[in-house]
């Protein structure tokens, strides 16, 4: 079996079902169906082959979903990049990967389309929106008029399980990303299991407002397209109340989110709980949501099972805790999904006991392959396992586990903060923060100090209208956790820097720390 058969296996199952809403316009399965083989013989037509690389750079839409089957139809693997991100990003990615095509939507200034010009792996390129091109190109396609020509019927296919599915490139928060590799088998397994325990049926309406570039918001359309759902697709979080308007619109089941969807969301007046009461399931992930956000939630979501997940990008999903374990323990991320094992281990790779800080480690087939062209970095994350042959993922994330096997994230290898001789986890102080109804977004971060080693500096960005003093946050801190714990400087900003997957960029919070102490330098 391999990913592209989950939309074929629909098509057939529910040809005239909706599969896709965007932008104001639907299309059935069957039409998907239809559309994702035409391209595919158009990139078989222009020298597409088994195993090459076909890059995505679209919006959220069904011209996007379109080309992610279509390249897999091909035998190609896909590379969906944000088109938010910059020109020379896109071009470091197509060189990286040696694209051989590129689906793009034209923009006014041409940039895009010049960034894949510049890449000789590229030979073809499919542009959305038509206008005219910069300059000859080796073949350039019009993704309306153009594939039209191409028979609705898939090219003979030729790639196996085993084969590369997709490239996805991390969201690169310090210098360029790097692609991380990931197999049919890698996706069909990681696909299998999170719909086995989000118990997704034909019935459900997904809303998407995360962009396809980012592994939760793919994995949202390839889950849809496993179990014949129907997905509703939006460009982003940017305009709340009409996400709210769509999810009674279109009577959303399943509402994926991350903690600064959900923290917006939170903020908004006057949302009473009847508007989500056909939501039957919240998940989250990309960071843990704070124990407080977590009950506020449940007053606005108030018949949907709220799942607390955990995973990276190397092997897409980890861990999920049982909505049912929710109140027992709010603050864990739960046990390793289906078909998945995990383990907390310390610096020799030997299990440590319950309640002990280690490194996460994962082992099952939903693990990545591989860092494309990235040998070392690759054999620090997956290191031999139980068989000669296999190779498991240590993550470089710290956690502890419970005597039942619960995981409790803990930080980031490189983000602990180590002040008076004890180890800080940023996340044990960001909780307490949010505890405060004032608190939108906060951040805890360690700065160099003399005589403390490191410092515990807290950002913090407060609700619409709220007013919220220095003292109060830190008196409340001092309450909740020990002294070497409570931050000793907070600083209120109107927004903290985010990846385009919504995560808070501590490194670029770090960086205006080391910025501010070489100044201070200069001057003294």
């Amino acid at each position: 079996m391999q990913l592209q058969d989950f939309l074929a296996s629909s098509a057939a199952r529910f040809p005239e079902k909706t599969a896709i809403v965007a932008a104001g316009e639907r299309i059935s399965y069957a039409e998907l169906d239809r559309r994702s083989n035409r391209l595919a013989g158009a990139l078989r037509d222009g020298g597409v082959r088994c195993g090459d690389r076909v890059a995505v750079c679209l919006e959220n839409g069904i011209e996007c979903a379109v080309s992610i089957f279509g390249a897999l139809k091909a035998d190609a693997a896909f590379v969906v990049m944000n088109p938010a991100t910059k020109p020379d990003k896109v071009r470091f990615m197509l060189e990286d990967c040696a694209a051989r095509a590129f689906i793009f939507g034209r923009q006014p200034d041409g940039a895009m389309e010049a960034a894949a010009l510049s890449v000789g792996s590229v030979e073809l390129l499919v542009s959305c929106g038509g206008g005219q091109p910069l300059a000859p190109s080796p073949r350039l396609l019009d993704f309306d008029r153009d594939l039209a020509a191409y028979p609705s019927e898939p090219p003979a296919r030729q790639a196996i399980d085993m084969d590369l599915a997709a490239l996805i490139y991390t969201s690169g928060s310090t210098g360029f990303p790097k692609g991380v590799t990931v197999t049919h088998l890698n996706m069909i397994s990681a696909a299998n299991s999170i719909t086995q325990y989000l118990e997704n049926v034909p019935e459900d309406v997904i809303l998407n407002v995360l962009p396809l570039s980012f592994d939760y918001g793919l994995y949202q359309l390839l889950m849809a397209a496993k179990v014949g759902a129907t997905l509703v697709l939006e460009k982003s979080f940017a305009f709340p109340f009409q996400i709210v308007q769509r999810v009674c619109e279109e009577r959303v089941t399943g509402f994926p989110g991350v903690p600064t969807i959900f923290a917006l969301l939170l903020q908004m007046k006057d949302l009473h709980g009847g508007r989500f009461d056909g939501v039957r399931y919240v998940t989250n992930t990309a960071a843990a949501l704070p124990p407080a956000h977590i009950l506020r939630l449940r007053s606005i979501f108030r018949k949907a099972r709220i799942y607390s997940m955990y995973g990276i990008t190397e092997c897409k999903r980890v861990s999920y805790l049982p909505p049912d374990e929710l109140d027992r323990r709010p603050t864990s991320v739960g046990r390793g999904m289906p078909n998945e094992q995990v383990t907390v281990v310390d610096e020799q790779g030997q299990p440590v006991p319950p309640g002990t800080v280690g490194e996460l480690v994962v082992r099952g087939s939903n693990v990545m392959a591989g860092y494309w062209n990235r040998p070392e970095e690759t054999a620090r994350a997956l290191r031999p396992g139980r068989y000669p042959w296999e190779k498991v993922l240590y993550t470089g994330d710290l956690f502890t586990a419970d005597a039942e096997g619960y995981l409790y994230f803990v930080s980031r290898k490189d983000d602990i903060i180590k002040s008076r001789g004890e180890k800080v986890s940023p996340r044990e102080v960001e909780n307490a923060i949010y505890e405060l109804p004032q608190v939108r977004e906060a951040a805890v971060v360690g700065r160099p100090d003399p005589i403390l080693g490191e410092a515990v500096i807290a950002y913090v960005v407060l609700a619409e209208g709220a007013v919220l003093s220095e003292r109060e946050v830190l008196s409340h801190a001092a309450c909740r956790l020990e002294s070497h714990k409570v931050p000793k400087r907070l600083i209120f900003r109107e927004s903290l820097p985010k990846t385009s997957t919504g995560k808070i960029r501590k490194a670029a919070l770090r960086e205006e720390w080391r910025l501010v102490a070489a100044e201070e330098r200069k001057e003294a």
